[in-house]
């Protein structure tokens, strides 16, 4: 047949609606498989740019050390030149990442002790001193007192010059031209003498990361213990304290920038970063850095949450895919009897799919390029799924074109009623069916031994499952719907009126054309109630979390704080309790308190006044269950006290042992064994929880706190921190004898909606909340647009009975509901299989999902709003009022008496 130029633009402007409904969603699904995965990417860089930041500087950044030995002749300043010689021989594609870089020479402060000039602190105790000189210091400070040690390194009176700062001076009472010595392990005694003292410009500068001793001092906590600080030198006076004082170190430190990392490139960081483990580029150094660990476990998050959104973003793309092939069996619908005038003109299948395929080439290319065009406006990198954009355009393209084909291939010129349709399924189609079911099972089990997670990234397969396990649902729900359906028909026969009994028979009836809709429609709603789930899961578990972590409104956490604190904070407007907690880690445990005793290892050694403890979590309106009774009722005694104590810690103290608090041993007995206890990290796996109200604490050596818990609204923030700091204070000026004003770390206060705030706020969450946008949105517009094919696609049947029943007197109210009888059940049996599918995926997915990487540790257990519930069911209603303004507007355009008059279905 031959086919006029012009034909394919006349039959465009002719089927303008259809064909512009198909272009749009084209180029919506081309702008959610282009935009999303970049916005995707843009959330998980920031996300791990958020995690590296957060990271200790001895995590996150490459320190090479070098011990140097006794006969190394080589300056000090030598290595200053292959700062960036080393640096550039770093793995690939480290040399990139790093962003700045510093060289120090070093002696001390282990080892090394101070005598001279001095105030006697902390008992006979000589202070800890090390040397240090490094790259970019004195462009970080600025002088106060005195300068920076000259270029001989010798201070005028003749020992090696150092500058230390401010508070350090003011600590060990050093003023410029004080004189003392320093010794270290195999060296001799040797002069030193300050000559310049300093103030950072900015203290928390990364070049301080690895001398923050040079900085402020540390402060003892036990008697006896020795101050510990460090002095800048320059290179000539790191000469000089290596011949005299010995084990000097060079230590070549990168610092990693994490604004240049990508989720895309954590892979090769990792094995640059284990290569460079094995061979340093500096000889005879080791490369000491953390940051692979820290970054595997970061990238294990970040692929969950991207496996999570690769499972809502596919059921969301499948719904759009399956819309398009609703949009064009709608447009082949419009133009059944033209086709079958050509077929019965002459025209090969072959012509007739050439033509329809002339008016789509016209179009859907351009629509699917503008929408690849807006997806690419979105910041983020571009993701590795944008090649199925060409296959999406071929899909809309072609799908009319095919259909088209495939509909003529049996010429019929008879027209028939479609809603009268009952046939039985062929062989072909139930072999399909079942093998849908039996692919989404397959897929489930596979799933639950392998994950979704990948370092390749994800499985096409393994995220479709959820998608065939819906869509196998449908299936089920089609062939289930009639019975149910006919029955109530049946017993709708005798209730007045007919409406309900049409409404019901229309839907039993299963017409083709609803078999599209309801299988978008129950992709569509799973994909929307398994966002709602995962999202609803996840914000209980880290209630949980906060719940075990934080058994308080709010806590107050310092370095040390004077006993009379906790009455001092009580006293304050607005805070109801407060409980005093001494939480040290990596305290020692003995068998016993004898000679003969041996080392149990090594354990979180928690001191709380129980009873306290339990009123301060009261009167948060939290559960005390997790406090056992017997440290309640714990009074002080001769013996031991009892405790609680992990699992892992219970395996090897057994009945009882001795733990290190504060310098002074206490023994204690296991009364109960518990994995957690309020108050504590749920990643801590060996602690002792023992009752303050039961130590015999002598008067002269009392515990001292480094945290409280209280309970309260409306305090002061600002007046209750500067009360823990005076606490701060008064603490060291009992240690020091002297005023430590400016010298303390401020305390924190966190209160618990801060805390679950945090956890709101971890990287990586924005790209979680984005996979929940994009399944409840996206959920809730595909499933009306379902609802709308629905109507759209029986639309000329339902007019046709429309028109008859208006001539027996049915008014437009009844009209109306004989539309929502016939949808009910179509929506309704959606929403339930879609609704169970969404609720059980969670769980059935488990480990897969491994959600508990999103919970602060917490075991992810599926949780069900019911306001999701009431959410789906607003759906619903939704869904019926936008049907039925359809349906008025076609009914408007169709004319229905003209249908009536005319019996035809055009």
């Amino acid at each position: 047949m031959k086919l006029t130029r012009s034909g394919p633009v006349r039959r465009l402007r002719a089927f303008a609606g259809q064909v512009g409904l198909l272009a749009v969603l084209g180029l919506l699904a081309a702008a959610l498989l282009t935009g999303a995965p970049r916005l995707a990417n843009e959330y998980a860089d920031r996300g791990l740019a958020a995690d590296v930041a957060t990271l200790p500087p001895l995590v996150r950044d490459i320190s090479m050390p070098m011990v140097v030995e006794p006969d190394n002749t080589a300056q000090a300043s030598a290595g200053v030149e292959t700062l960036d010689r080393y640096r550039d021989r770093l793995p690939n594609p480290l040399p990139g990442l790093i962003e700045d870089g510093w060289y120090s020479a070093t002696v001390g402060p282990n080892g090394v002790r101070a005598s001279g000039d001095f105030i006697p602190l902390n008992g006979d105790a000589k202070p800890g001193m090390g040397l240090r000189a490094q790259t970019g210091l004195q462009e970080a400070v600025r002088m106060v007192d005195g300068g920076w040690p000259a270029a001989t390194g010798r201070a005028p009176g003749g020992g090696i010059a150092i500058t230390v700062s401010q508070l350090t001076a003011d600590v060990l009472s050093l003023r410029v031209g004080s004189r003392f010595t320093v010794e270290g392990l195999g060296g001799k005694p040797t002069d030193v003498e300050l000559v310049g003292i300093f103030e950072p410009l900015d203290p928390t500068a990364p070049i301080w990361n690895g001398m923050r001793l040079a900085v402020e001092p540390l402060v003892p906590l036990l008697d006896g213990d020795p101050f510990n600080t460090m002095a800048v030198t320059n290179w000539a006076g790191m000469d000089l304290a290596r011949w005299n004082v010995g084990g000097l170190v060079y230590d070549w430190y990168y610092r990693v920038d994490e604004k240049r990392l990508d989720a895309g490139g954590i892979e090769p960081v990792i094995t640059a970063l284990t290569q460079l483990k094995q061979t340093p580029p500096v000889a005879e150094s080791k490369a000491i850095t953390s940051l692979d660990t820290a970054l595997a476990k970061i990238g294990q998050r970040l692929a969950s949450v991207r496996a999570l959104l690769a499972v809502v973003q596919t059921g969301v793309l499948a719904s759009l895919i399956g819309l398009i092939l609703l949009a064009a069996r709608l447009s082949l619908e419009r133009r059944r009897e033209e086709l079958a005038l050509l077929r019965a003109r002459g025209a090969s299948t072959r012509t007739i799919g050439a033509r329809v395929l002339a008016e789509s080439v016209l179009v859907q290319p351009l629509a699917v390029l503008v929408g690849w065009l807006v997806g690419t406006l979105v910041p983020g990198r571009p993701a590795a799924t944008e090649w199925l954009v060409p296959v999406l355009a071929v899909i809309t393209t072609g799908s009319v074109a095919v259909l088209a084909m495939s509909s003529q291939r049996q010429v019929t010129f008879v027209v028939r009623r479609q809603d009268l349709i009952r046939q039985r399924p062929s062989a072909r189609r139930l072999t399909a069916e079942i093998s849908v079911l039996a692919v989404a099972a397959l897929g489930v089990f596979l799933l639950r031994r392998r994950g979704l997670a990948s370092s390749g990234g994800v499985d096409p397969y393994l995220v479709s499952v959820p998608v065939l396990l819906a869509v196998g649902t449908a299936l089920i729900a089609l062939r289930v719907l009639p019975w149910p359906l006919r029955m109530i028909g049946q017993v709708a026969t005798r209730a007045r009126g007919a409406v309900l009994f049409l409404g019901l028979a229309r839907a039993g009836r299963g017409a083709p054309v609803t078999i599209g809709p309801l299988a978008v429609l129950v992709v569509a709603i799973t994909t929307g109630v398994f966002s709602g789930v995962v999202a609803d899961t996840i914000s209980t578990a880290r209630d949980e979390a906060t719940d075990q972590v934080m058994p308080a409104d709010a806590t107050v956490t310092g370095v040390t704080f004077a006993p009379t604190t906790t009455d001092r904070i009580s006293a304050l407007p607005g805070v109801a309790a407060v409980v005093p907690v001494s939480l040290e880690n990596s305290r020692q445990l003995r068998s016993g308190p004898g000679a003969g005793d041996r080392e149990l290892g090594q354990a979180q050694v928690v001191v709380v006044d129980v009873p306290k403890f339990v009123e301060v979590m009261r009167r948060s309106g939290l559960p005390t269950d997790g406090v056992p009774a017997a440290l309640r009722q714990a009074t002080r005694g001769d013996g031991p006290v009892p405790a609680l104590v992990s699992p892992a810690v219970a395996a090897q103290v057994g009945k009882g042992a001795v733990a290190n608090v504060q310098g002074r041993q206490y023994a204690f007995t296991t009364s109960t064994v518990a994995p957690t206890f309020p108050g504590l990290e749920l990643d801590v796996e060996r602690f002792v929880v023992l009752p303050w109200q039961a130590l015999p604490v002598p008067d002269f050596k009392p515990v001292l706190p480094n945290r409280f818990l209280l309970a309260g609204h409306g305090y002061d923030r600002t007046a209750l921190l500067r009360t823990a700091d005076d606490g701060q204070r008064e603490w060291r000026e009992g240690v020091t004898g002297k005023s430590a004003a400016g010298t303390t770390v401020p305390a924190e206060l966190v209160t618990r909606t801060d805390y679950r705030r945090s956890l709101d706020q971890t990287g990586g969450n924005e790209l979680l909340s984005l996979t929940f946008a994009i399944g409840a949105a996206g959920a809730t517009g595909l499933a009306l647009l379902a609802v709308g094919f629905a109507v759209v696609a029986e639309a000329r049947t339902r007019g046709k009975v429309l028109s008859r029943l208006r001539t027996m007197g049915l008014s437009g109210r009844q009209g109306r509901q004989l539309l929502v009888y016939e949808l009910l059940p179509l929506v309704g049996a959606a929403v339930v299989a879609g609704g169970v599918v969404g609720a059980v995926l969670p769980g059935l997915l488990g480990p897969a999902l491994n959600l508990s990487t999103f919970t602060a540790g917490v075991a992810a257990r599926t949780h069900l709003d019911p306001l999701l519930v009431g959410g789906v069911l607003l759906l619903v209603v939704v869904g019926l009022a936008a049907a039925l303004a359809i349906e008025n507007l076609i009914n408007r355009r169709m004319r229905l008496g003209e249908v009536l008059r005319l019996g035809e279905e055009n």
